[in-house]
């Protein structure tokens, strides 16, 4: 079945949506404003969040404070439910969850346009997959079009979690692997219905294991860079300054380094063997956003990690993830 220019561009606009969410919720991590909005989906009970607090009634604190105690209370009996008891325990018996912080105008709307994002990109998701049942009606196409977007309400639902546990780390961790598996699905549709991206790309098969070995490292290191990112969360809350975090991370960090080297390693010479036989464009994209990439990741280590950099550094990652997992799914064993 041939599906229209009109769809498959509107998926390709969904998935840039679908970005633009990730890179959000990176600007809103890095400049501490996952709090900005204490009660979801709501912004401090508006669909437009207040600029100032002189509308708020004065003990708000206390009455958003109430609200995460409530949820908090209800996700830890989930948790222990499916059997995650010590993590549970964890949540209800840390005080400072449920502390509610001050008012603060531009986080509050920084929360909110990383929200509004979302929302875009959970409707756009609804329209294709409404698109494909009054159109198109093939059935393999609308069952992963459904999952998609069932993953995307867990996503919505899951940062309601997220922020009535106040940020706990490994929240956040859970979020953007869930934001990854929808990329990851959302490029798997675009490959189904795109007649370019249905053409094969044929690799010897030594390079097709490598491509496979890139991705899998990739998505491994971004794994890793939550745990680096989890590990400076909990530093900061310590008291230590951003000069002080790169020596005081542990493992996790230096693994997430060293690997760096083996992408770069490998797709270097994947590019190199590819312009030698196929030319293939995807190789030479993921060379290229790698190699700005390291160069992100170089700034990090030795420049007290700023903010910004750490957010480039994720959106090359998950622009790196998403060329190789189309690559993935487009390539076959020369015959």
């Amino acid at each position: 079945m041939l599906f229209s220019r009109a769809f498959v561009r509107f998926n390709w606009i969904t998935l840039i949506l679908i970005y633009l969410v990730v890179v959000a919720g990176s600007f809103v991590r890095i400049t501490g404003s996952g709090m900005g909005c204490p009660d979801w989906p709501k912004c401090f009970g508006e669909w437009i969040p207040p600029t100032t607090d002189e509308k708020l009634p004065l003990n708000y604190k206390d009455i958003y404070s109430e609200k995460r105690s409530k949820k908090i209370d209800s996700f830890s009996r989930f948790l222990s439910k499916i059997g995650l008891t010590e993590t549970a325990e964890k949540l209800v018996k840390d005080p400072t969850l449920r502390l509610e912080e001050d008012f603060n105008g531009r986080k509050t709307w920084i929360e909110y346009i990383n929200r509004l994002l979302g929302f875009l990109a959970g409707n756009s998701m609804l329209f294709v997959f409404i698109w494909l049942l009054l159109k198109y009606r093939k059935l393999n196409i609308i069952i992963l079009s459904l999952f998609n977007l069932f993953l995307m309400a867990i996503q919505a639902w899951f940062g309601s979690i997220v922020v009535a546990s106040n940020l706990v780390p490994w929240t956040i961790t859970v979020h953007m692997l869930l934001a990854l598996l929808i990329i990851l699905i959302q490029i798997y549709f675009i490959y189904k219905i795109s007649p370019k991206y249905r053409n094969k790309q044929r690799h010897p098969k030594w390079m097709l294991i490598l491509i496979w070995s890139s991705f899998a490292i990739v998505f491994y290191q971004m794994f890793l860079g939550t745990q680096v990112r989890e590990s400076i969360d909990e530093l900061t809350k310590m008291g230590f300054g951003r000069e002080s975090w790169t020596d005081r991370l542990g493992l996790s960090f230096y693994i997430h380094r060293s690997f760096s080297w083996l992408v770069m390693s490998i797709l270097i010479f994947v590019a190199w063997k590819n312009e030698i036989l196929s030319k293939y464009k995807f190789i030479r994209l993921a060379v290229l956003f790698l190699i700005i990439e390291l160069i992100s990741g170089v700034l990090l280590a030795h420049a007290d990690m700023p903010g910004l950099v750490q957010t480039s550094h994720l959106i090359f990652a998950s622009i790196i993830f998403g060329i190789l997992s189309m690559g993935v799914y487009r390539g076959r064993i020369i015959s």
